[in-house]
């Protein structure tokens, strides 16, 4: 684990130091996408996946995060493959939020889900807005990609638990997998 911490702080350096844009925030917007993933992969691997009160507002705030996300994506992208994905991304996400919280009455009443995102989505947040026009569909494919490598992790984790949240984690599965093949297929276009 802390290898790869290790490996995407070395490549967020090098990414600041080659990277060289018109837009002063982009590469250092890009080193933080970058730190993001492995930070919220062991987040996912660890306490996510084992306990409810931490695979609650995991989930809650990637469903947060994913939403945002798509409706940035289908305001400014110009890309149609992105746009569609987007939608897709903002129903499919919508509709797990919804039935999480539905759930959690029963299933985990002491667990309240977070209204707003953390610092490390909400950065995530913050760097799509600031991307440029030229960029800002390669970022957000990015941070899809990573982002829906980290819900399979929490959600695959959480899948063997016991308790009621558990079937919900395995009903999400295969969307977030078909919103990532989606993804990864469209960067190879790109």
């Amino acid at each position: 684990m802390k290898s790869a911490a290790i490996i995407a702080i070395a490549a967020a350096a090098a990414t600041l130091a080659a990277c060289n844009s018109e837009n002063a925030s982009e590469p250092i917007d890009k080193a933080q996408d970058a730190v993001a993933a492995p930070v919220g992969q062991v987040s996912a691997a660890t306490m996510g996946s084992n306990m409810v009160s931490a695979y609650v507002p995991n989930a809650a705030m990637g469903d947060m995060y994913e939403i945002q996300a798509a409706d940035l994506a289908i305001e400014r992208s110009q890309n149609a493959d992105v746009k569609a994905l987007a939608n897709m991304i903002k129903t499919d996400h919508t509709a797990a939020s919804n039935a999480m919280k539905a759930m959690l009455p029963q299933a985990a009443p002491d667990v309240t889900p977070p209204t707003s995102l953390d610092q490390r989505r909400q950065g995530l947040i913050d760097n799509l807005r600031s991307a440029s026009a030229a960029n800002f569909d390669m970022v957000w494919i990015d941070q899809q990609i990573a982002a829906h490598n980290e819900a399979l992790t929490l959600h695959r984790g959480f899948s063997d638990q016991d308790s009621p949240l558990s079937g919900h984690a395995r009903s999400v599965v295969p969307k977030i997998e078909a919103h990532l093949r989606e993804a990864e297929r469209i960067k190879a276009a790109m």
